[in-house]
């Protein structure tokens, strides 16, 4: 099938983010405004203006800078913890992630464009945003809480104040892996080849690979979860448990790439929410055997 047949992938996947982390984030500002004003001012400020910063910079559309700016409202809002500052939230792995992913998606765009490959010029839609980004806002709702913690799993441990945070670090760190990887191998990588069968294909291939583009993913995902564990006061169990749920989402989402999507069945975001998942999960299953 081709991916525009696969279309109605996309918007699940929005069906699936955006209604419930947009509740959270009214819930979460209406509370926040209630309780601590200046909480909320700051969460509603700062996300809407990297929505405008991004899209200013076109790297996404009108409806992706809403979409995430509203994803960012909502992890910066689940993440607060006092004495309070904006930048000691889940904002800067955030940030981190959005630089990251412009800084590649624009080196070597003539070489991409040549090929065919290159991001379009109108920059992401909601659908890549909350692909990405929406499983870790999902992972630290309101709703997502109270799920676990009926289950015993909101307890604090001694890898996290909130598990929930950390998978969804490592979510982010996934999605920065992902983009980062591709964007550097297409570039710089030669010659990629396919994960499951190691044979040489050309550069854009879903499920192909190369040394420069896993290299460059894997520091990404560090260098994201790195931020992230200082901005969300954790420890080195924190960035343990994120970069490795990265690199894990990382390989997962190769994997999908040169099966799943190369038979047709799943579309690109579909591959990369389904990856930062695995990313999540993967983060969760590790924690639980630290506990």
């Amino acid at each position: 099938m081709t991916q525009r047949e696969l279309a109605w992938q996309s918007k699940l996947v929005l069906l699936a983010v955006v209604p419930m982390v947009a509740a959270s984030a009214a819930l979460e500002a209406q509370w926040w405004a209630a309780h601590q004003s200046a909480v909320a001012i700051w969460t509603v400020g700062l996300s809407a203006l990297l929505g405008l910063v991004t899209w200013e910079l076109r790297a996404a559309t009108p409806a992706a800078a809403l979409t995430g700016a509203t994803i960012t409202a909502n992890l910066m809002f689940t993440t607060v913890v006092f004495p309070y500052e904006p930048w000691r939230t889940a904002l800067t792995p955030v940030l981190a992630v959005s630089l990251l992913a412009f800084a590649t998606t624009q080196a070597g765009r003539a070489k991409k464009e040549r090929l065919g490959i290159a991001e379009r010029r109108t920059g992401r839609s909601a659908a890549q945003v909350a692909a990405n980004l929406g499983l870790a806002a999902l992972a630290t709702s309101e709703f997502a809480h109270s799920w676990m913690a009926d289950r015993g799993w909101f307890a604090p441990t001694a890898t996290a104040a909130f598990p929930l945070s950390t998978a969804a670090l490592a979510a982010m760190a996934e999605a920065a892996a992902d983009t980062v990887s591709s964007e550097i191998g297409q570039v710089f990588g030669g010659r990629p080849r396919m994960i499951t069968n190691l044979q040489i294909v050309e550069p854009g291939r879903d499920g192909a690979v190369s040394l420069m583009g896993t290299l460059a993913g894997s520091l990404a995902a560090a260098i994201v979860a790195g931020v992230g564990t200082l901005a969300l006061r954790g420890d080195a169990r924190v960035f343990a448990a994120s970069c490795a749920g990265g690199l894990f989402g990382l390989l997962f989402d190769s994997l999908l790439g040169a099966t799943l999507e190369q038979f047709g069945w799943l579309n690109n975001d579909a591959v990369n929410f389904l990856s930062t998942a695995a990313a999540a999960g993967f983060t969760l299953l590790l924690i639980a055997t630290w506990r």
